[in-house]
């Protein structure tokens, strides 16, 4: 298994206990009890997922914070509040264990965080997925939450949910299929949703790392996979040596085993354009440099590929990607985006047009 991102030094639990004055940072409008922002980020995910404290979301979720992902957004601390328990219900031993935090300072006393988490847990319950099977499963997720004032007051939430279906036993194109079906009873259409998304993808200001940089680099990498499709350019970026985890718990080794699980990704899914969103960029050792890109692709399932056969539906692809950059080359890589809700997409214009 790739070996995730590390924490960087600020972030490093045993520091955060008595980090000394020097090592503090000025959070204006935050509690004094956290050291640093990345602090603010693992200890109160730890209080909710791991202490329990769930109603103390109340404390950190701003009443109408406004969480993104690509099966639909929800709004409000409460309903945070209410998924949480849901989750919980069952998934009862879920932990949420961080691994890196990376940062940026947005200003305007806003700061943003992309911060990656594993988690293992038992299903115990009914889920999303379906009913309870007793296994354990272990999966990714990334959560860029935009705060202020001890609050988070936006989030976009990635999770690998193609790696939880499969881990628990069941089909991915199946649970989609009945997730559409769901969405028609309910009057809810996920491509329809995603209209302004895709709008926005295709056509918005996309952002650029400054020159030279380690942002720059991973920019460069995600123009290439998605925009140009030139695997040439997107080659001389990665270190032969790059680790990358990929939807599905895809572990992957070198630039080939990159593209090669991409292909029937760009076969499925052509015209895509991507524009990138949001950057944050950090020291890890030495000159390396520790990225986070929030990012979005439109494109058309016009191809049979990794979906099924072509239903030219538009797709929407929210991701999040942490690289971790040495030597002026990509060495580690985690991106992460809800292929179910990929998926779900696909089967909502399947439904639509009989199939």
């Amino acid at each position: 298994m790739t070996k995730p991102i590390t924490q960087v030094a600020t972030t490093d639990i045993t520091q955060m206990m008595d980090p000394g004055p020097e090592r503090r940072m000025t959070l204006p409008g935050f509690a004094d009890e956290f050291v640093d922002f990345p602090h603010y980020i693992i200890r109160i995910t730890e209080l909710i997922w791991h202490d329990r404290q769930v109603e103390r979301i109340h404390d950190w979720y701003a009443p109408d914070c406004a969480i993104h992902t690509l099966a639909g957004d929800i709004t409000g601390a409460q309903t945070v509040v209410n998924n949480t328990w849901a989750t919980l219900d069952a998934f009862p031993d879920r932990r949420l264990d961080g691994d890196n935090v990376i940062w940026s300072d947005d200003g305007d006393g806003k700061f943003y965080s992309s911060h990656l988490i594993t988690s293992k847990m038992t299903n115990s319950g009914d889920s999303e997925f379906g009913p309870a099977t007793g296994r354990p499963i272990l999966i990714q997720t990334i959560a860029d939450c935009l705060c202020k004032d001890n609050q988070v007051i936006e989030e976009w939430l990635v999770r690998d949910n193609l790696a939880a279906a499969v881990q628990l036993g069941f089909d991915p194109d199946e649970i989609a299929r009945a997730q559409a079906n769901a969405d028609r009873e309910n009057a809810f259409n996920l491509v329809e949703f995603h209209a302004d998304n895709r709008a926005r993808a295709a056509t918005g200001e996309s952002l650029e790392g400054e020159s030279g940089s380690a942002s720059s680099i991973a920019i460069a990498a995600l123009n290439a996979i998605w925009d140009t499709r030139d695997w040439t350019a997107a080659n001389t970026l990665y270190d032969f040596r790059v680790a990358a985890t990929y939807p599905g718990a895809a572990n992957l080794y070198g630039p080939d085993q990159i593209r090669d699980w991409l292909a029937p990704l760009h076969a499925a899914v052509t015209a895509t354009d991507i524009v990138i969103e949001h950057i944050a960029e950090i020291p890890y050792l030495g000159d390396a440099k520790d990225v986070a890109i929030r990012w979005s692709v439109a494109g058309v399932h016009s191809g049979s590929g990794r979906y099924g056969p072509a239903t030219a539906a538009p797709v929407y692809i929210l991701g999040v990607s942490q690289f971790r950059v040495m030597n002026g080359r990509i060495r580690e890589e985690v991106t992460i985006w809800d292929d179910l809700a990929v998926r779900r997409q696909i089967e909502t214009a399947r439904l639509a047009k009989g199939g």
